[in-house]
């Protein structure tokens, strides 16, 4: 019998929905077309290969003891590149060659957009750490491919920031990820980002000041268009962060999802905001309270979903068995082979 609840099963399914939901209107600008797919950026695709990743990574860690996620994830990112034919970009080892059930989604391995710090990284070899990040880019991708960590056992997200950006930009995967760990906890948002910003005292680094200022301006002056551009001018990870949180606040309600996703879009940052203030609102209130007509032409949704479910079964349930412990799904090995 399964030990996840249906609470963790919708707050997971929220969280990645609301995710690639936020990534695809976030990318029509505010114009939605009334008919069509939604479809994906590259910042979507990045998200479920972190989620396949750190999917694995649990997977090794219960046959060998031993596993570390950024490795995990940052191989993860190889097969991304792999199936997209991206050159210069090669494989960790043979057995690394596109493998799992992701890699066989034809949306994913179409090239949606730039990621040109991760992408650069991947040609160069070089896997960044917290302590030498490899570039000096603060983008936004940082912070939206490293929120599902949020869903998983503790690890410091800054750990997947940094296998392609740095800077600041790994504060607000961390702040980001807080956020969102609390608020599938049970956590009112509000309440969430007060606590993120009193446990980080130094309210002069540029990410906590950001936040800090997002707060306020959703306590005071809620929903307005000018607010948000001044939040978030740019694709950075800390404006990012600030225009995600500023419109969830904003619309806190469930049926303010829309009108929340729309103003997020008008960002000038690229969709990033939209994506943040998806992940946000879809964690709080579970993939039902997302827009039905949205969510049913978003291009990866039975893929985001997949991995939701995966995701939380395989921390609670590890269906691939371990060391010790007996497999009860016999595919689930081929579906995220442990490295």
């Amino acid at each position: 019998m399964t030990k996840v609840t249906a609470e963790q099963l919708a707050t997971a399914r929220g969280c990645v929905l609301g995710l690639m939901l936020g990534d695809a209107i976030g990318a029509t600008g505010g114009n939605v077309p009334v008919s069509g797919t939604l479809r994906a950026t590259s910042a979507g695709q990045l998200a479920c290969f972190t989620i396949d990743g750190l999917i694995r990574a649990h997977v090794r860690g219960m046959h060998k003891g031993i596993s570390s996620p950024p490795i995990v994830v940052w191989r993860s990112y190889t097969r991304w590149a792999a199936i997209q034919q991206i050159p210069g970009v090669k494989l960790w080892d043979e057995a690394d060659w596109p493998n799992g059930w992701l890699t066989k989604v034809p949306a994913l391995a179409e090239r949606r957009g730039s990621a040109p710090a991760t992408v650069a990284a991947l040609q160069g070899q070089t896997m960044g750490t917290i302590d030498k990040p490899v570039g000096k880019s603060i983008g936004a991708h940082a912070l939206t491919r490293t929120l599902p960590v949020a869903l998983g056992p503790p690890l410091d997200p800054a750990a997947i920031a940094a296998l392609t950006h740095g800077g600041e930009a790994l504060a607000a995967a961390r702040l980001g990820v807080e956020i969102v760990r609390l608020v599938a906890s049970g956590e009112h948002l509000d309440a969430a980002v007060d606590r993120v910003l009193l446990a980080d005292e130094d309210r002069s680094e540029g990410a906590v000041r950001s936040l800090a200022l997002a707060l306020a301006a959703a306590r005071s002056r809620p929903g307005q268009r000018a607010e948000l551009a001044g939040l978030a001018p740019d694709a950075k990870a800390v404006s990012a962060l600030a225009g995600g949180v500023y419109v969830a606040l904003s619309f806190p309600d469930r049926r303010s999802i829309r009108d929340a996703l729309l103003l997020a879009a008008s960002a000038d940052d690229g969709g990033q905001v939209a994506t943040v203030a998806g992940t946000l609102l879809g964690t709080t209130h579970g993939p039902d309270a997302l827009p039905v007509d949205w969510l049913s032409r978003l291009e990866l949704a039975w893929a985001a979903d997949t991995l939701a479910r995966d995701f939380v079964t395989e921390i609670e349930d590890s269906p691939s068995g371990g060391d010790y412990v007996p497999a009860t799904d016999p595919h689930w090995w081929s579906r995220y082979p442990g490295g």
